[in-house]
């Protein structure tokens, strides 16, 4: 959120992904003839099963119609930033044996080859192939390998390649079983938004795979979960699978579990309407919209939060707010007023939260003094205002994960750690009434599906997904997510294309994700559980003034109706529909006054009528 004019804050960050081309090589060879007894060993080398068999980095791969060499299918796999779009699968195989590997591919600096050979390892490659053209390379396995990978992958910065009719020819080696079928599936004691589930381990299994309702919702190398994120006094199905190299077993015999009575898991603001409008009030400072008095605040707006207690340093954690001066607001009310306003705007059923953060107000707490001086003076400021609660907007570099910090269920980063430490500090005090929310960018949190942190070999972003531990820690405390669905550059989908903001495909592809969930940064043993639709607000600037990827309201109807009914949803295809979608934030209040109260009247119409 900004004070003055509209940043181009999104596309810098972005830009930090840009990898740079190196030259490569590779090792081809010409193929001998097969043996009568070998066998193609590749599983869905033709895709004709979409990726079934294969593990793309990233969520870079996707089965496509069109181009094909042969059948019906083929992979398409597209490198971004720091991801070269590697498509892999291991394959059995026996020791001292040759064996030749073979893939039709289209694009430029497209990449065959195998590893794990236990001899030398091979790739081949092509700098530019505008046809189908034929890869193929050899390898012999070493004394003791009954395994080797066999992958695709293309290079940095480019654009998708495509490849098909992937085959490995040789002798076979001991035959992978699919995993028994795992038992004993019970379900442990509910709360209102999460249930715990385990089972027997399966004899052959490497992992396993949780279904609710038939929808995959997480992965698993042990024989327990918690599944998070569920809604309160709802009735839940739940199965299980085992998987190995050859595949996924049949799912369990179903167990059901009812969550808990409790709003949802103990987020404040359970009597919040059934779709809410939150919009940021610029109570401290002036910009080109104007002052907007607190009690001059349409009945529209039913969370305002107040923007922003800001840190006396970026490590202090001691966070002031004070109304804006009157050489800059002229027409600011007295503290008296201001307070008094507050109070009728909860009378009449209205949330009001101070905003921590905002682009200005980094926020860091390096340390755990500057954590318990963050409860304490955010504290002070929830109690001399008598607020509801707090919304987290921290930007810019208030969170970033260190070297190592690879687990978003397990944060190390103390950045992270006295976060949540704080907040949770904040909802013992104030108890379940104690209203929060969180106002990240999409770079924090949506992109943590492509990277996550500085990653496996470091030179990334740090920032990259750095949200995503908070809102999980927090999730059953948390009334609201809003991201800001603006200031953004493009991001990929779980559909694995890019969305650009400013149209309801960006909004329709990114809430998707929120309410989803997703695996972090390609990782399908670190899915990020989808939140409940009552806790997502989609987040959009009032105007063309407040922010880049200002959306019309024609546009944020197309959204609503997509996502809350399944209608006007373009190429997108959601995996849901979510009518209980809580409702719209905006940046903010004071831009819809300047821009004539378009935001909240569409608003007004869609859901109020």
């Amino acid at each position: 959120m900004e004070r003055t004019g509209p940043p181009a804050r999104m596309t810098g960050l972005l830009a930090a992904f840009s990898a740079v081309l190196l030259a490569a090589g590779g090792l081809a060879a010409t193929a001998p003839s097969a043996a009568a007894a070998d066998a193609d060993l590749a599983r869905n080398g033709t895709f004709e099963a979409g990726l079934t068999g294969w593990d793309c980095t990233g969520g870079s791969g996707a089965a496509v119609s069109t181009p094909v060499h042969g059948g019906t299918s083929a992979l398409k796999a597209t490198p971004a930033g720091s991801d070269n779009a590697k498509c892999s699968q291991t394959v059995k195989v026996k020791p001292d044996s040759t064996y030749t590997l073979s893939a039709w591919v289209q694009g430029s600096y497209v990449y065959l080859g195998a590893a794990g050979t236990g001899t030398t390892d091979v790739s081949t490659w092509t700098q530019s192939a505008g046809d189908w053209k034929q890869l193929t390379t050899t390898f012999t396995t070493g004394a003791s390998t009954t395994s080797v990978t066999v992958y695709t992958h293309g290079w940095y910065g480019t654009p998708a390649y495509y490849a098909d009719d992937l085959t490995l020819v040789g002798p076979g080696g001991d035959p992978v079983v699919l995993p028994a079928v795992p038992a004993g599936l019970r379900a442990g004691t509910p709360t209102s938004s999460s249930v715990p589930l385990s089972w027997t381990a399966a004899p052959g299994a490497t992992g396993y795979t949780i279904y609710r309702g038939g929808t995959k919702v997480l992965s698993a190398t042990g024989t327990s979960v918690t599944v998070t994120g569920l809604a309160a006094s709802t009735a839940y199905s739940f199965q299980v699978t085992a998987t190995n190299e050859a595949g996924e077993s049949a799912k369990s015999a179903a167990v059901s579990a009812t969550t808990t009575a409790g709003g949802g898991g103990g987020g404040g603001g359970s009597d919040l309407p059934a779709h809410a409008l939150v919009g940021y009030l610029h109570s401290s400072f002036a910009n080109g919209s104007g002052y907007t008095r607190m009690a001059d605040v349409p009945d529209s707006w039913d969370v305002i939060d107040l923007a922003f207690g800001e840190p006396t340093s970026v490590t202090s954690g001691d966070i002031r707010f004070s109304l804006c001066p009157v050489t800059e607001c002229p027409n600011v009310e007295s503290a008296a007023e201001f307070k008094a306003a507050i109070k009728a705007k909860q009378a009449a059923g209205k949330k009001v939260l101070i905003s921590i953060g905002g682009q200005n107000g980094q926020v860091q707490l390096a340390t755990t003094a500057a954590r318990d001086t963050f409860v304490s003076s955010v504290s002070k400021i929830i109690d001399d205002y008598g607020l509801d609660g707090l919304d987290i907007d921290f930007e810019g570099h208030s969170l970033s994960l260190d070297t190592g910090d690879t687990d978003f269920r397990s944060p190390t980063t103390p950045v992270v750690v006295n976060l949540i430490s704080a907040v949770k500090t904040l909802k013992a005090k104030y108890g379940e009434k104690f209203v929060l929310t969180m106002a990240p960018e999409t770079f924090f949190v949506q992109l943590g599906y492509q990277y996550y942190g500085s990653g496996p070999w470091g030179g990334q972003d740090p920032r990259a997904g750095a949200y995503l531990p908070v809102i999980h820690a927090l999730r059953d405390d948390l009334t609201l997510l809003h991201v800001q669905d603006y200031n953004s550059g493009s991001i990929m989908g779980l559909d694995n294309q890019y969305h650009s903001m400013g149209g309801a495909d960006f909004h329709i592809a990114m809430t998707d994700m929120l309410l989803t969930g997703f695996p972090v940064a390609g990782d399908q043993t670190k899915i990020f559980p989808g939140l409940r639709p009552d806790q997502v607000a989609i987040g959009l600037p009032a105007s063309t003034q407040a922010g880049n990827g200002h959306t019309s309201p024609a546009e944020v109807t197309k959204a609503l109706n997509c996502l809350t009914k399944k209608t006007d949803c373009g190429p997108y295809a959601t995996h849901g529909t979510w009518s209980g979608l809580r409702g719209l934030m905006t940046w903010s209040v004071n831009w819809d006054r300047f821009n004539n109260w378009e935001f909240s009247k569409n608003f007004d119409a869609y859901f109020v009528g």
